[in-house]
């Protein structure tokens, strides 16, 4: 892509003026590429409707083009616009969950265009909860296909200084509204198959699901290995390697104690030798790892901490230029599944499990 100028615009969240976002509704309107914030991560925003409009994403991530795009929506009943068949199932998860990180997958309508969905004869549709998201998405009186706000395959942004080390001078605006709060992207749940099925694990768990619809099921792909080339996604990230750092990342299971002592014996090897080492460990176990430069990423006892501190710290790495970088491993209850579900794509499923 072209070098273009790239403005930033600083908006408080919490307090603004609705026309603060008139310049970037219209770059939208008019078919550009404006960077936003969301709860979740920051998005990379243009015209869903506009197959034109939509390819300029993927050129300005590097994105491949069978990797569907989230339509991010101002109002509820707008799903009713962009899909076709919707089951009573979708607008109860809608009452529960929207505005809010959750992605629901239906059978799209014809004005959806394939430039959109990756191919697919479904559309991935959230309605964000970020007030300057919201608000954007009225004023441009469209509705806006917007992936993670990146280079395809690094770390997802939860701040608008990653979006502009990575996307400045690829996009028309980037907004910069502070940090994403939840710092981990948007639960997603097909409803086109015969049960509905987790596709991509989130802040709004299975559990969470099950309460309002009942049977949910998870796509067993979730914390397995990269599928086959020929592998169509039905939703972001299910395919290609993601949220990857620069340096080689590998994730160590079992004991804590066992994982601690493999993790400094490794990295004193490795720092004997000159080489950049990063620990990624949690608040009850920093004080374990003697060498190498160690970041927490939150607190076991508080599992949010933990999703919203994943992306930042897998981006100050990078800054270090760490070369190799170790990392706990997280359960599979609640938030542990989608924070593993994240860091097991950014190691390419490099795992040592330890007896």
């Amino acid at each position: 892509m072209q070098n273009m100028h790239t403005e930033i615009k600083k908006i408080d969240a919490d307090e603004f003026d609705p026309e603060e976002l008139l310049q970037a509704a219209n770059i939208l309107k008019s078919g550009g590429l404006v960077a936003f914030p969301t709860e979740t991560v920051y998005g990379l925003g243009a015209n869903a409707l506009e197959e034109l409009a939509a390819g300029k994403i993927y050129e300005a991530k590097g994105r491949p083009s069978d990797n569907p795009l989230i339509v991010h929506i101002a109002n509820k009943m707008d799903i009713n616009q962009l899909a076709k068949d919707i089951p009573e199932t979708a607008y109860k998860l809608a009452e529960v969950f929207w505005p809010g990180p959750l992605t629901i997958i239906l059978k799209k309508k014809e004005c959806v265009p394939y430039g959109t969905t990756g191919g697919l004869d479904t559309v991935a549709i959230r309605l964000p909860a970020n007030k300057i998201a919201r608000e954007l998405i009225e004023l441009s009186g469209i509705f806006v296909a917007a992936p993670s706000a990146n280079r395809s395959g690094k770390p997802s942004p939860t701040k608008a200084e990653h979006v502009i080390e990575d996307l400045s001078g690829k996009v028309d605006m980037i907004i910069d509204g502070g940090k994403a709060t939840l710092g981990l992207e948007s639960t997603i749940i097909d409803l086109t198959g015969e049960k509905p099925m987790i596709l991509r694990p989130g802040c709004i768990t299975q559990q969470m699901l099950s309460n309002v619809i009942g049977e949910v099921e998870i796509d067993p792909t979730i914390l397995a290995p990269k599928m086959d080339h020929d592998f169509k996604p039905k939703a972001p990230g299910m395919k290609y390697r993601h949220y990857a750092p620069e340096g080689s990342l590998t994730i160590y299971e079992g004991d804590t104690n066992t994982v601690i002592n493999e993790i400094n014996k490794v990295t004193k090897e490795k720092v004997d030798n000159g080489h950049v080492v990063g620990i990624i460990a949690t608040e009850e176990t920093k004080s374990s790892y003697p060498s190498g430069v160690v970041k927490v990423i939150g607190s076991r006892k508080d599992e949010a901490t933990i999703a919203a501190g994943l992306f930042d710290i897998l981006r100050e790495f990078d800054t270090l230029h760490a070369e190799y970088i170790y990392s706990e491993s997280f359960g599979d209850n609640r938030l542990g599944q989608a924070i593993m579900n994240r860091l097991l794509k950014a190691a390419g499923y490099h795992i040592n499990k330890l007896s």
